[in-house]
C-alpha cells in the first residue's frame, strides 16, 4: 500500500480551499450593510459601479476581479464565482454572516476551486486583511 501525503487545504473535488472567519462587534444588519456598500465591495471585489446585490448579477472590477453572484440571502450569505486576472480557473467564494447575538456577527470567507497551495496561501492572507479592515471600519462607527 502506497503512502500519500495530505496537502493542507487540498480537497479531492474542489481543488485547494481556504476558510477564514472573525467575529465582529456588530449586528448582522450592519455587517451586511458594510459588505454590500461601495466601501465594502472594494475590499472583496474592487471598484465596481452600480452592482445590484442579486443572484445572476455579473461584475468586473477596475482591478480586474470578475465573477457572478449566484446566491444572495440578505444578512446571511453570498455565494459567487470569483476570478482574479491571470487565473486559469474560476473559484467559488462564499461569504456567510453567522450570529446568535444582536451585536456580534461572525463573518466567514470560504473559497474553493483554487489551483495551487501558493494561491491558497495568498487568498488566506487576503481574506484575513479584509476581515481586519472590516473590524477597523465597523468598530469605528
Amino acid at each position: 500500500m502506497g503512502y500519500s501525503e495530505k496537502i493542507v487545504g487540498k480537497t479531492a473535488s474542489a481543488g485547494f480551499q481556504i476558510g477564514v472567519r472573525r467575529t465582529l462587534p456588530v449586528s448582522p444588519e450592519r455587517a451586511w450593510a458594510f459588505l454590500t456598500s461601495a466601501e465594502g465591495l472594494r475590499l472583496w471585489i474592487g471598484n465596481v459601479k452600480n452592482l445590484a446585490i442579486e443572484a445572476g448579477e455579473t461584475f468586473q472590477s477596475a482591478e480586474g476581479i470578475s465573477g457572478e453572484l449566484r446566491i444572495v440571502k440578505p444578512r446571511q450569505q453570498l455565494r459567487l464565482r470569483w476570478t482574479k486576472p491571470g487565473w486559469e480557473k474560476t473559484s467559488t467564494l462564499q461569504i456567510r454572516l453567522i450570529s446568535s447575538h444582536p451585536e456580534k456577527t461572525t463573518v466567514s470567507f470560504h473559497q474553493e476551486n483554487l489551483d495551487h497551495a501558493a494561491t491558497r496561501e495568498q487568498m488566506k492572507l487576503h481574506w484575513e486583511d479584509v476581515l481586519n479592515v472590516m473590524l477597523q471600519k465597523t468598530e469605528a462607527r
